[in-house]
């Protein structure tokens, strides 16, 4: 295993050396996009089924609970009076 790992590490330290160095050049030319054409075409038929959504507002009156909410300075002040 050990070997292995040596000669790989080899190789690698070489490609660099050899980048680094300029003897191996790793730049490509440069390409242009290609050319598209798009021509004209039709949408396809589409037969859809929907549901109807009625949309409105009403007035109603609802009911809503009250709240009593006793602070602990109040509860305090309640227990010295009694």
């Amino acid at each position: 295993m050990r070997p292995l790992l040596t000669i790989v590490a080899v190789i690698v330290l070489l490609l660099i050396v050899g980048v680094a160095t300029g003897f191996i050049n790793l730049s490509g030319r440069g390409g242009d996009m290609p050319e598209v054409k798009v021509e004209g075409g039709a949408l396809p038929k589409v037969d859809a089924d929907v549901g109807d959504v009625d949309v409105g507002t009403k007035n109603e009156t609802i009911q809503v609970p009250t709240l009593d909410i006793d602070t602990a300075k109040t509860d305090a002040k309640e227990d010295n009076d009694k």
